[in-house]
């Protein structure tokens, strides 16, 4: 069972083409629920050298950051093997 860390946000890094997904409503929406109930559902990276990659959770990820977070909860999964 994987087990839920705490990471910097600063150390996220997110990919181009998922930051083209981005909704700031969807943003705004989840950090009024962070600020009423807290992070749920944590976000997905992976590492990748000294920074780790955001695989699931931009929208998390976004909300805190926008809250002023300096961490956000999620777990450390391994990258896809092709």
């Amino acid at each position: 069972m994987m087990k839920i860390e705490k990471f910097e946000i600063a150390r996220i890094y997110v990919p181009t083409k998922r930051r083209l997904l981005l909704d700031p409503k969807k943003v705004d929406d989840i950090a009024a629920s962070i600020l009423q109930e807290g992070q749920k559902t944590p976000i997905m990276v992976r590492a990748d050298g000294e920074r780790f990659v955001l695989v699931e959770g931009l929208h998390r990820l976004e909300a805190c950051r926008k809250l002023g977070e300096q961490t956000i909860a999620g777990y450390l999964v391994q990258a896809r093997k092709h």
